[in-house]
């Protein structure tokens, strides 16, 4: 089973990284495509180019069409897929000046309460990314530019959403194995280095 949730977690930030780099080619595109329309739309470029900027502008130099549609829909997308590998490493940042100096027991303890809290509230936002995609999809909502339905934005979190609060489940019954049977299943990766 543990191979099994860590591989779905590392394809599911895979998928994310994958969805990140294009919206980040998405946004250069679009600002390289605003300045330039920007630059041959200026008195300057019109004077000295003449026809030429016309033509470039009539090319349909700029912005991407809807660009921040597509970067609000695809980053809550890659935020839900970075979620799993995040929650099965340990790699939420953690403060333990205090509870390092705490008996492994109590450690235990504080890790499998964190890990119980963090299933209930990614199971909670699974569900109401599910409720929300359903009133979408009741009143037809779309995007003003693209006029793509909103539904889709929504099912597409909703399925890293869904692994996530899998992911969050086996490893709060993981920790509630840890401490109940006093063995280390899953070491914790101990967060951000400060």
């Amino acid at each position: 089973m543990q191979q099994f949730m860590n591989k779905i977690a590392r394809y599911m930030a895979i998928l994310g990284g994958i969805i990140l780099t294009l919206l980040v080619l998405l946004t250069c595109v679009s600002v390289a495509g605003r300045a330039l329309n920007t630059l041959f739309h200026s008195g300057l470029a019109q004077s000295l180019l003449g026809d030429a900027a016309q033509a470039v502008l009539d090319a349909g130099v700029g912005p991407v069409l809807g660009d921040f549609e597509l970067v609000e829909a695809g980053i809550a997308f890659a935020i839900f897929a970075f979620i799993p590998l995040c929650q099965i490493t340990g790699g939420h940042a953690s403060v333990d000046i205090f509870t390092s100096a705490l008996p492994v027991k109590a450690n235990r303890f504080i890790q499998m309460i964190v890990e119980i809290l963090f299933s209930f509230a990614l199971i909670l936002i699974a569900w109401r990314l599910y409720d929300g995609m359903q009133s979408k999809m009741r009143y037809n909502e779309t995007t003003f530019l693209l006029q793509f339905p909103i539904w889709w934005a929504y099912a597409a979190s909703l399925v890293p959403a869904v692994i996530a609060a899998v992911v969050a489940v086996y490893m709060a019954v993981v920790r509630i194995a840890e401490f109940f049977s006093g063995r280390t299943i899953i070491h914790v990766g101990g967060g951000a280095e400060h």
